[in-house]
């Protein structure tokens, strides 16, 4: 079979008879082991395993150690500017009392005026209810009137209250 012309050329054919086999080409034979030397084997593959996984862990606590540290300068520096900006604001309110004194009385007007704007809100939504939850135009048309109001209405009590302090 091995002198039958083929498709392909001599150098990509392999010879697999017994006829071409050589003691130089036999495999080597295994090595004799004692019957605990493959318990052996396993026992030391282990123990690199657990040393590995003990480096690995020890990576992971440092790198958690550098996150805390830099957490612990994040919170500080956060602190920091929150101190600088309460003092600053501070410094304005004794420098303008008279105006402080205005915030106070237009925050007392404007959330007198907030409870009344979300007292007609919230009745006109118990009113149109089914209205608004059918009609995609109603509903759109209840957010053009009161949304950008109270949205605007929340950030003038927001800075007001901030400025009173």
């Amino acid at each position: 079979m091995s002198n039958d012309p083929g498709p392909f050329s001599p150098i990509f054919s392999i010879n697999v008879s017994a006829e071409g086999a050589s003691p130089q080409n036999a495999p080597a034979p295994a090595p004799a082991t004692a019957p605990g030397a493959r318990s052996l084997d396993v026992g030391t593959a282990l123990i690199a395993l657990m040393r590995q996984m003990v480096d690995s862990q020890n990576r992971q606590n440092q790198m958690i150690e550098q996150l805390l540290q830099i957490n612990r300068q994040v919170l500080q520096s956060t602190q920091q500017a929150n101190a600088q900006r309460q003092n600053e604001m501070n410094q304005w309110r004794n420098a303008h009392p008279e105006l402080v004194q205005s915030c106070k009385n237009a925050l007392e007007t404007l959330s007198a005026v907030q409870t009344d704007f979300l007292d007609k809100m919230t009745s006109e939504i118990q009113d149109s209810r089914d209205d608004l939850v059918d009609s995609e135009y109603m509903f759109a048309d209840f957010l053009d009137r009161y949304g950008p109001r109270m949205a605007h209405l929340n950030g003038i009590l927001q800075i007001l209250n901030h400025l009173v302090g």
